[in-house]
């Protein structure tokens, strides 16, 4: 097919030929410049850089292989198609070996094959161009990309300092009570989230959720939640008499459930909310469809704490049983994300519950020796958020 419009520099000192050959690739279409010497035509290139030249090979003031090497260095891209009335193997290899795009020999009988030629040489320049294009539009893609990950690096940097400043701090005495979280998450925000803290001097509130998802979605929720908890605390003015305590933990999981269905964020949570009379060691606690459940420890037998519950967020009127237990002066309570199940050996679930209570009978009770026990020091990619909250008092070793 004829590239119709583009531009060729024809040079031949031979001028019947040259003619010739200008009027047939004018009639075919071709824009065509002549020039009848080597320096006047690379003066012509160097100004116009058109599409293709086609020079003779055999020229008084500079021959077809000097022109070439002259093209070549100011536009490496160029075509260039070499006519030779001579045809010898050497400059046949000499021209090809500088670029040359075609080599043809005098007289051209069939000037069909130099249409030819030319577009099958222009065919071969536009994808050149192609790739360059590519190749400019994919270095600048790579650079935008790259700078959307530094920005985007910077907003999670930010993001998990946020969810930081807003975990309580670890680890925590309250009376003979040490309280110590930890949070390691599978991306660089977080899903799981946990808090704690003093109520009226007497009352430890201490929860841990693991919003559904992953990554950003999931750590604002635990930022909306912090928030909430905090408002409903101070509005409702939760376990103000002493027999709030008997029942407001699920009516705070409730009041966070309403919240969740009509803020419209598209996920729900699962939980353990305990309340943990410092005074009486009287525990109130609720489950809203965590697994597993926690692990309380003492005199080296563990257990898990009865108890079961809709996750928080999915039914619009659910409720939730509080369950009670009466802690010992001597007691380990753990509890996991469902991010611990991952990790632990067995494929099934009930295999995993009773590898957690082997490993932790042994443990010594403490954040640091249960999670070197369970060796998660030693996993470099977690598959999913594992969050560790535990409350220990006195040896229960």
């Amino acid at each position: 097919m004829t590239e119709r419009g583009r531009q060729l520099l024809v040079i031949d000192d031979d001028s019947l030929v040259r003619q010739s050959i200008v009027a047939y690739l004018e009639d075919s279409g071709f824009r065509v410049h002549e020039e009848s010497d080597g320096h006047s035509g690379i003066a012509w290139f160097r100004k116009n850089k058109p599409d293709l030249v086609l020079t003779d090979l055999r020229m008084p003031d500079l021959d077809g292989l000097s022109l070439m090497r002259a093209v070549k260095q100011i536009d490496p891209d160029t075509p260039v198609i070499v006519i030779s009335g001579l045809g010898m193997v050497s400059d046949v290899v000499e021209a090809l070996r500088l670029g040359a795009a075609d080599y043809l020999i005098k007289p051209l009988v069939d000037m069909e094959v130099l249409t030819h030629s030319i577009n099958k040489a222009l065919s071969v320049l536009d994808l050149q161009r192609e790739n360059q294009r590519y190749r400019r539009d994919l270095e600048k893609a790579n650079r935008e990309m790259r700078e959307y990950v530094r920005v985007l690096e910077r907003d999670q940097q930010a993001g998990r300092q946020v969810q930081i400043n807003l975990l309580p701090p670890t680890p925590v005495q309250y009376g003979n009570i040490t309280v110590a979280h930890k949070i390691v998450p599978s991306l660089y925000l977080s899903g799981d989230f946990i808090d704690y803290g003093l109520i009226n001097n007497r009352y430890l509130s201490f929860y841990l959720t693991d919003i559904s998802g992953h990554g950003a979605s999931s750590a604002f929720v635990t930022v909306w939640l912090k928030q909430l908890v905090r408002r409903i605390i101070r509005e409702r003015r939760v376990f103000q008499p002493q027999d709030d305590f008997q029942i407001d933990a699920a009516e705070w999981l409730s009041m966070i459930n309403q919240e969740l269905m009509r803020s419209k964020f598209g996920c729900h949570l699962t939980c353990f909310v305990g309340i943990l009379d410092t005074e009486t060691r009287e525990m109130r606690y609720v489950l809203g469809g965590h697994l597993p459940l926690p692990v309380l420890v003492v005199d080296g037998e563990a257990t898990f704490l009865p108890g079961k519950g809709k996750p928080v967020g999915i039914f619009k009127d659910a409720t939730w049983e509080v369950f009670h237990a009466t802690l010992p002066e001597k007691f380990s309570l753990t509890v996991f994300s469902d991010g611990i199940l991952e990790v632990l050996p067995p494929l099934d679930l009930i295999g995993k519950e009773q590898c957690l209570l082997d490993l932790m009978k042994n443990s010594p009770g403490d954040l640091e020796g249960i999670w070197s026990g369970l060796g998660l020091d030693k996993i470099r990619d977690m598959p999913d958020d594992i969050a560790v909250l535990t409350l220990k008092a006195g040896d229960v070793t």
